[in-house]
């Protein structure tokens, strides 16, 4: 018996970004670990790659996140 039951079928209005196949999907067609979602509309999975990018950006910048020395070595 399986642990996980595959969904093969997405709910209408879920949009995911597939990052295989550089497309946009509406319902789950591509593996989770081949995707970005679920998103709320299709311009915003479109967006999914710039949104990554703005949120990686701001993850490396955020000075709570950085626990090392400028040196790059951990103290100890």
């Amino acid at each position: 018996m399986a642990l996980f039951k595959k969904r093969t079928v997405g709910k209408p209005g879920e949009w995911y970004y597939c990052l295989e196949h550089r497309k946009v999907e509406e319902g789950p067609e591509c593996p989770g670990k081949d995707r970005f979602g679920p998103y709320a509309s299709r311009t915003e999975a479109e967006h999914a790659m710039e949104t990554a990018r703005e949120r990686n950006l701001q993850w490396e910048n955020d000075p709570r996140w950085h626990d090392a020395p400028a040196g790059g070595r951990e103290e100890n």
